[in-house]
């Protein structure tokens, strides 16, 4: 299997739903109702809001499976951009109607898709480096405790915390980058 094929259950997933399979619906519920719902709540910040986004989300799958395409990646992945997009549009839509301006709204869609980012980063990350993080930054451990809690070494404790925050850090965009004076050839006064 080469590394572009998509894994055989998320085929067997859409092929399943575009027959028309109720139980597949019921099936991919279950197993992503809980990342759907967690994505829209950080998102909008309101509990009915992410229980009307996550029955949109479901509703949009079981009428479109074929917008699914399993060569562009994982149904999980497809599943949570299509939570976020809906969720966004509804951010966007609630605070218009409460005359925010737009700028306003603008920073709020960033802040609120930064953190479903990172909730969605977490959730997806291998087990140990999720864990790694769990013991350092939400039990307040250090490498050595967590290494021991995790039962590796501190080497592997603090790899597995990089790498864990090399993922996180990528649901936050940076500043954006400015082209320097001399053109972007990197041959500026150092």
């Amino acid at each position: 299997m080469t590394n572009d094929a998509p894994p055989r259950w998320d085929r067997k997933m859409q092929q399943r739903l575009a027959s028309g399979e109720a139980a597949a619906l019921g099936e991919l519920y279950d197993r992503f109702a809980s990342l759907v719902h967690g994505l829209a709540h950080r998102v909008l910040g309101d509990e009915a809001g992410a229980d009307r986004v996550t029955r949109e989300v479901f509703g949009y799958v079981w009428e479109h499976p074929d917008a699914y395409d399993p060569k562009q990646g994982p149904l999980r992945s497809w599943i949570a951009t299509v939570t976020h997009r809906q969720a966004v549009s509804r951010l966007r839509q609630s605070e218009s109607d409460r005359e925010s301006a737009p700028e306003e709204i603008e920073e709020k869609v960033r802040a609120a898709s930064a953190a479903a980012r990172a909730d969605y980063i977490v959730t997806s990350m291998p087990a140990p480096l999720r864990a790694a993080l769990d013991l350092a930054y939400f039990r307040r451990l250090d490498y050595r405790r967590a290494a021991a809690d995790l039962g590796v070494t501190e080497d592997e404790a603090r790899r597995r915390l990089r790498l864990g925050l090399q993922l996180l850090s990528t649901a936050h965009p940076g500043p954006r980058a400015v082209t320097p004076p001399d053109g972007g050839s990197g041959r500026g006064g150092r």
